[in-house]
C-alpha cells in the first residue's frame, strides 16, 4: 500500500473484491458452435471488441451447443471486462449479457457495497496492472493469479462514488467529441468520393455528361493523367530517400540543424504536416543530400511501413528545407496544371487507397517504388474547380481539427484529475 495515501483510505487486492472470471473460445473446428446468421443473441468478447466503454455488439456470435461444449461464462450486463493479454488494460463494462474468450477477464463484485464499479472502471485505466514485469517484453500478459493480487486503492465508498461521478462526467464529453469527430470524417469521406469524381461543376452548374477513366467515372472536361507528369520541371522534384549508408543515425545532430521528415512527421488524420519530434543533421550534411531535399508547398509520401500516410509541407512551415528520410519520397507539383492541396486532398481519398492497395509490395515490411509512385493515375479538373473543392473539402478538416484539439485537452484534463482524485493527492467534498 501506498504510504502517502490518506489516511482514510486503503488498499486491497482484486481477489478480496471480486470473483474473477476467464472467458473462452469454441473450437473452430466445428461450425455448428458459431453463430454466422447472428440470430442466438450470444455475443461473444474478443479483445477486438473492446472499442468503448460498453459493450452492446460484437463482432462473432456463438450457438447455445458452443456455450455448452466450450468453457465459455455468462458475464452478467453491468459487469467490467478487462484484457490481459497482449493488449492489457482495455476496459468495458458489459451492456448486455454475453460472453467472453480466454483473454479476458470478468470482475463480478463479491460486496457491492465495497467498491464503486464506475470508480474501478478509472482505476483499471490508472493503476500498474503489470507491477514488476517487464513491460520491454513483447506480448506482455497476465494471467488469472497475477490478476488476482493486483492492487486496488480505496478511498470510502462515498468518496469512490464522487470520484467516479467527476471521471465520468469528463468521459461523457470525450466521447460526444470522439462522435462529432467521427461524424466528421464520415461526412469528408462522403464528400471525397463526390466531390472527386462529379466535381462541383462549372458556372454553378453541375456537369451532366461523363467519361470512363482509369480512376472510374469522372467528368467528360477532366484529364486523367500519371502523377508524374504533374511533377515540377526542375531537377528532383520527384524523388526518394538517400541510399543506405547515405543518411545513418550517426548523421544526426542534437542541435537544430536542418530537420530529417520521417514518418512521426505524416500524421494519418487531418493535420497536414507535424513540426515536432524531428532529428536534424548539419546544414553541410543536407548540402550533400540536394537530390533529397523538400520544401514548403511539397507532399511527402511514406514508402515503407505505414502505407497511405501522406503529407504537406505548409507554406509558412518552421524551416525553409528538409531532407526526406529513407522511408519517404516527395514530390514537387507543377502548379500551373494542379494544386498542390487538391493532390494532397487526392491522396486522401478512396479512390487512391484502392490503387495504392493494388500496388503496394506485400514482400517483407508493405512499401512502393518511386516508378510506382509516378505511376498512380490521378484526375485532373480545371485549376478554378480544383480550388473550389479544395475549399470544401478544406473547411471539413479545419473543423474536425478544432475538435481534435478539443479531444487531446480533455484527455490531458483526464489525465490529470486520475493522477489527482485516484492518489488522494486532492480531495473531494461529498456532502
Amino acid at each position: 500500500m501506498n504510504n502517502q495515501l490518506p489516511d482514510e483510505w486503503s488498499s486491497s487486492i482484486f481477489a478480496n473484491l471480486f470473483d474473477i472470471a476467464i472467458g473462452g473460445t469454441p473450437s473452430r473446428n466445428e461450425p455448428l458452435y458459431w453463430d454466422a446468421s447472428r440470430t442466438s443473441g450470444n455475443n461473444w468478447v474478443s479483445i477486438k471488441d473492446l472499442k468503448g466503454k460498453t459493450i452492446l455488439d460484437t463482432a462473432e456470435q456463438i450457438t447455445d451447443l458452443g456455450i455448452k461444449k466450450s468453457n465459455v461464462k455468462l458475464v452478467p450486463k453491468g459487469t467490467i471486462m478487462m484484457s490481459f493479454k497482449l493488449s492489457v488494460g482495455r476496459v468495458a463494462f458489459a451492456g448486455k449479457n454475453l460472453y467472453t474468450n480466454e483473454a479476458i477477464a470478468a470482475f463480478i463484485p463479491k460486496d457491492k457495497m465495497s467498491i464503486d464499479l464506475r470508480y474501478f472502471y478509472q482505476g483499471l485505466q490508472f493503476w500498474d496492472l503489470l507491477g514488476d514485469i517487464d513491460q520491454a517484453v513483447k506480448g506482455v500478459t497476465l494471467n488469472k493469479e497475477k490478476i488476482r493480487n493486483i492492487e486496488a486503492i480505496l478511498p470510502p465508498f462515498p468518496e469512490q462514488q464522487k470520484i467516479a461521478a467527476i471521471l465520468t462526467s469528463v468521459d461523457d464529453v470525450i466521447e460526444k467529441t470522439q462522435a462529432q469527430i467521427n461524424k466528421l470524417k464520415d461526412l469528408k469521406t462522403g464528400m471525397m468520393q463526390e466531390l472527386l469524381t462529379c466535381g462541383v461543376g462549372v458556372d454553378g452548374k453541375p456537369h451532366t455528361e461523363f467519361k470512363d477513366s482509369p480512376v472510374g467515372r469522372i467528368p467528360k472536361g477532366w484529364d486523367c493523367v500519371e502523377l508524374d507528369t504533374l511533377k515540377h520541371p526542375s531537377k528532383y522534384s520527384c524523388v526518394g530517400g538517400p541510399f543506405g549508408s547515405d543518411l545513418t543515425a550517426k548523421h544526426y545532430i542534437d542541435t537544430a540543424g536542418v530537420p530529417v521528415i520521417r514518418g512521426t512527421n505524416i500524421p494519418l488524420n487531418f493535420e497536414r504536416f507535424k513540426e515536432d519530434n524531428f532529428v536534424y543533421v548539419t546544414e553541410e550534411k543536407a548540402d550533400l543530400l540536394v537530390k533529397n531535399m523538400a520544401y514548403q508547398g511539397d507532399l511527402v509520401f511514406t514508402q515503407r511501413g505505414t502505407m497511405g500516410q501522406v503529407g504537406l509541407i505548409p507554406l509558412d512551415s518552421k524551416f525553409k528545407r528538409y531532407v526526406v528520410s529513407q522511408s519517404q519520397m516527395k514530390l514537387t507539383v507543377n502548379e500551373t496544371i494542379v494544386s498542390s492541396e487538391f493532390l494532397y486532398q487526392f491522396f486522401l481519398s478512396n479512390n487512391f487507397m484502392k490503387q495504392l492497395e493494388l500496388e503496394t509490395i506485400a514482400t517483407g515490411l508493405p512499401h512502393i517504388n518511386l516508378g510506382i509512385l509516378k505511376a498512380f493515375k490521378v484526375p485532373i479538373p480545371s485549376l478554378s474547380e480544383q480550388n473550389e473543392i479544395v475549399d470544401i473539402l478544406t473547411s471539413i478538416d479545419k473543423r474536425c481539427l478544432f475538435f481534435i484539439s478539443k479531444l487531446n485537452k480533455l484527455k490531458d484534463l483526464k489525465k490529470a484529475l486520475m493522477q489527482d482524485l485516484l492518489t488522494g493527492k486532492v480531495r473531494v467534498n461529498v456532502d
